[in-house]
């Protein structure tokens, strides 16, 4: 049974299910299920695709997580910045509106889902590491910008478009002159109600007698509150009839099964947005989970995580959605709300179900200005302009593939924006790598301590070169050591000992091995010894495989102590600091 288990989460979670944890569920999915259905048909009008796919996407999905993912509240369902990705993605292959479109979408999603389950099933999820929290945050922020200002032209009742912030700008102040005035109204006072309701309605309702807790979770279905308004405006004041777009029939009844493309050349097109879509939904989709999941003192298995959300997205193809993942706001009202097992999901997938099969009609005059509100009052969040000054003060080379990131999504595209920040930051991570950080270090007076002489008064001796190397050795830096090295060597020239200290080295690779090799020859060829200090285990292992040992003209000692106390006497006397360092950290 726990061989199962371990892929079938279920198992383990539902041999405890009780009737408290039932009614816990129950209230969660119900509160949930209120705050989903406005944001379902929001994002799917971001993905550019029928509101009821937003739906038809919120319902097998959840039920799949509910069986194979390990997280106890995450919430999965479509989200803003995978559905920008979507109409990002489809719009290159097809026109918004037709056939071919949601075809590409629902391609999109069996495509993310095979991924994520093949990723899962080998044990992939470290790729995702590969986006590092500096690119992940430029993207989301840009993602954040770009999906409100393609709102705006909902909020204003005109025409236009765009896939970069440029291009959306220029064509909102090219149809300007085309704004409905009812549809700003309605689209303005919606925007500015969702607002106010994130942080001033739960004050409101405690102070007139609703505890906080359940001031709070009202407070949640602030959304639903606006559509319903909205559409009294919409019907009392015959605003269709002056212009104010309405989101019209919405298909009644549960989901239709549906059949992804299998024509290779289409898939061939999304392969490369499928995956961006898939790492970029697991990663936003883990960090959730793993942050609700420390809350209550569990885990998640990100390895099984991968096969929850590839199960989840491949049932949204079969049920014609497209792609879905965790959602950061959903999960935390989940959470709030009292959610104990993934049950919770299942529970508001059936309220999803009910809602399509006799909610619908009444829809019909939604404006879709509530929805752009909605859109925009939920990503303007995401938007977080505190990262880039902290990154600045911290770590120039994060900070630039943050910048990079920003820049490339916002004038370029999302897929470009990603694909930036990945090659970003591998490429300064190469160039980090390519130049370790390596110290000139003495012995700390009456101690066994070394430290940098740049940094702290340490006793020197004029024979002795001590080098103390912080990363490992690889192909990337392995020309550098050698000229590193060798500059320290010439300047001293009472040089005669040379200890390279490998406290902070765990590995050298073969041309690292060669480096070595080199230096330890030139050296020698100049009278001069090379030894080693405080190698470990698993690198000296390798080291005895080879024949470098054989060949080194010095020692290697156990402690960086050993071996200044002993090369100490070999020539010269131990010479008290002459310059006086002002100590600025440690190592």
């Amino acid at each position: 049974m726990n061989r199962f288990a371990r892929y079938l989460p279920i198992l383990e979670w539902g041999r405890s299910y009780d009737r408290l944890t039932l009614s816990s569920d129950m209230l969660a999915a119900v509160i949930v299920t209120i705050m989903l259905i406005p944001q379902s048909l929001a994002y799917a009008m971001l993905a550019g695709l029928p509101p009821v796919v937003g739906l038809y996407a919120s319902i097998l999905p959840l039920i799949a997580y509910a069986l194979f993912g390990t997280s106890r509240t995450l919430a999965v369902g479509p989200v803003a910045v995978v559905s920008l990705m979507t109409a990002s993605a489809a719009g290159a292959v097809a026109a918004q509106g037709t056939p071919e479109y949601l075809e590409a979408a629902i391609t999109l999603a069996v495509l993310s889902g095979v991924m994520l389950a093949v990723m899962g099933i080998l044990r992939l999820g470290f790729l995702a590491n590969l986006l590092s929290h500096p690119v992940i945050s430029g993207f989301i922020t840009a993602s954040g910008i770009l999906i409100a200002t393609s709102q705006l032209r909902h909020i204003l009742g005109i025409s236009g478009g765009g896939d970069t912030w440029p291009a959306m700008l220029g064509s909102l102040a090219r149809n300007i002159g085309e704004t409905n005035f009812w549809t700003l109204a309605i689209g303005a006072s919606a925007t500015l109600f969702l607002f106010w309701v994130r942080r001033g309605l739960k004050p409101v309702l405690v102070r007139i007698g609703l505890k906080p807790r359940a001031a709070e979770m009202t407070a949640k279905a602030g959304p639903v509150l606006a559509v319903i308004v909205t559409i009294i405006a919409v019907v009392s004041l015959g605003l269709a009839a002056k212009g104010v777009s309405i989101v019209g029939a919405i298909p009644q009844g549960l989901p239709p099964f549906a059949v992804p493309s299998f024509d290779l050349g289409l898939w061939g097109q999304l392969f490369v947005p499928a995956l961006l879509i898939s790492i970029i939904g697991f990663v936003e989709s883990v960090s959730v989970a793993q942050t609700l999941a420390a809350k209550r003192r569990q885990r998640i298995a990100p390895n099984q995580e991968l096969v929850g959300l590839g199960a989840s997205n491949i049932a949204a193809a079969f049920s014609g959605g497209y792609p879905v993942t965790g959602g950061f706001a959903r999960s935390v009202v989940n959470f709030d709300a009292g959610a104990q097992t993934p049950a919770a999901g299942a529970y508001t997938a059936v309220g999803i179900a009910l809602a399509s099969l006799f909610l619908t009609p009444l829809l019909f005059n939604l404006p879709v200005a509530t929805l752009a509100a909605t859109i925009i009052v939920a990503v303007l969040s995401l938007v977080d302009l505190k990262t880039p000054i902290k990154l600045w003060r911290y770590s120039k080379a994060d900070f630039t593939a943050h910048a990079a990131t920003i820049l490339v999504t916002l004038l370029a595209g999302v897929e470009s924006g990603v694909i930036a920040g990945v090659a970003a930051g591998l490429l300064l991570y190469l160039w980090s790598a390519s130049r370790p950080h390596a110290a000139v270090v003495g012995r700390v007076p009456e101690t066994e301590h070394f430290r940098n002489v740049e940094r702290h008064d340490v006793i020197t001796i004029p024979h002795v070169l001590s080098i103390r190397i912080d990363e490992g050795l690889t192909y990337l830096n392995a020309r550098w050591l050698e000229e590193y090295v060798l500059e320290r060597v010439a300047e001293g020239p009472l040089v005669k000992h040379v200890i390279l200290m490998c406290s902070a080295v765990n590995s050298i690779d073969a041309s690292a091995l060669e480096s070595l090799e080199a230096i330890n020859h030139r050296l020698a060829d100049g009278g001069i010894a090379l030894h080693l200090s405080e190698v470990k285990g698993p690198v000296m292992d390798r080291l005895e495989r080879s024949h470098f040992l054989d060949e080194l003209s010095g020692e290697v000692f156990l402690s960086q102590a050993r071996a200044f106390a002993k090369l100490s006497q070999d020539n010269g006397q131990p010479t008290e600091p002459t310059d006086h360092w002002h100590a600025r950290g440690l190592i």
